[in-house]
């Protein structure tokens, strides 16, 4: 598709929280137009049933009862109308029996600042935020010290954030909601819910409770962005860790896996070597340790 105007405006995602985005049902170009806003700006990964599958930028993973709720369309016209937009060339369509992913075609023609008359617009603004993101990572990875400092700032504003919710109400107030249901934190911490009841189905887990939810996709956000784990890593070595015998009795929180991730990493590849000794009522010297810690502290 040629664009046929030169320069181009940003709208901003929250447009589609407006109530005027709201009126249904949609016509093409406000579907259009969704689309492009529905689209990854940078690769993500996300938990489609108890599998992670990895976005790309400018692509989408969505299905056609989704569109149409969204759009107010029948299935029918939805069908139509992505089959005319991939005859156009502006999307490409990949379907399974899960999913749906749609990829705008050329999508860096509607992102990327590519107008001289924006150069200097936002070359100003474009740098702070690099200078901004660079000296955080740089802050991150310097020392132990800084991640622990990060860590506590965060903590201290997420729980000023929960104080102020009023005190009739037991939900927090939207403005303590820091990751929202998309966020592959929040897809986390609902896939180490789903491994936990797999594996005991009375497990205690924060599945209504929208505070602890938020809280265990705190330490999951802490793993990812100061530890550096990939979202892929976090879910497959808690997996593991709900597969072993010992372990899933004692990481039973993302704060556990998050604390106990060197151990966990160490022995679940000493399992993998082709003459790992297999474990059946004896603890290793290992866990023996590590069970007398517990009951030194009082216990998990």
């Amino acid at each position: 598709m040629n664009l046929s105007y030169k320069g181009w405006i940003r709208i901003h995602r929250k447009i589609q929280e407006h109530w005027l985005w709201q009126e249904k049902p949609f016509d093409k170009k406000s579907a259009w137009i969704d689309l492009l806003l529905m689209a990854n700006h940078e690769d993500k990964t996300i938990l489609l049933g108890n599998e992670l599958i990895e976005v790309k930028r400018g692509s989408r993973v969505t299905s056609l009862r989704q569109l149409c709720d969204r759009w107010g369309w029948s299935n029918t016209k939805v069908k139509n109308f992505l089959n005319l937009l991939e005859k156009e060339h502006m999307i490409d369509i990949k379907s399974d029996s899960k999913k749906t992913t749609i990829t705008i075609v050329n999508y860096n023609d509607y992102q990327k600042w590519n107008d001289t008359e924006n150069d200097t617009e936002t070359t100003d603004e474009r740098h702070q935020n690099d200078t901004k993101t660079t000296q955080e990572h740089t802050n991150n990875n310097d020392n132990n010290d800084n991640n622990d400092n990060n860590e506590k700032n965060d903590k201290e504003k997420y729980n000023i954030s929960l104080s102020q919710q009023s005190s009739d109400d037991d939900k927090p107030t939207e403005s303590a909601i820091k990751f929202d249901e998309d966020s592959v934190e929040i897809q986390l911490a609902r896939f180490m819910i789903q491994e936990m009841l797999r594996v005991k189905p009375d497990s205690k887990v924060p599945k209504d409770d929208v505070k602890s939810l938020q809280a265990w996709a705190q330490h999951i956000d802490y793993m990812i962005r100061l530890d550096k784990r990939t979202p892929r890593q976090i879910a497959e070595l808690f997996r593991w860790a709900q597969q072993d015998d010992f372990w899933c009795a004692n990481i039973r929180s993302p704060q556990k896996l998050r604390k106990q991730w060197d151990t966990l990493e160490l022995r679940r590849k000493k399992d993998k070597k082709p003459n790992a000794r297999k474990q059946n009522t004896n603890l290793s010297k290992l866990e023996e340790m590590y069970q007398q810690a517990l009951e030194e502290e009082g216990g998990i």
